[in-house]
């Protein structure tokens, strides 16, 4: 079995862990009422996606 033979110093440890990095989201807007939402997905205000209507969306009452 590999066994190392000295000890990883804390710099080399540290760079090799510096390339992980979370990426934001990548958000456009709706081609029907310009609501930014995420690709690949059927809008949540007017329900279209690909220019089609995908989802019938209700509208929400306000509560009093």
């Amino acid at each position: 079995m590999a066994v190392p033979k000295r000890k990883t110093s804390k710099a080399r440890r540290d760079s090799r862990r510096a390339n992980y990095k979370a990426t934001a989201p990548n958000v456009s807007a709706c081609p029907q009422c310009g609501e930014p939402i995420l690709s690949h997905r059927a809008c949540g205000k007017c329900g279209y996606y690909n220019g089609r209507k995908a989802v019938d969306i209700k509208e929400k009452e306000l509560a009093n």
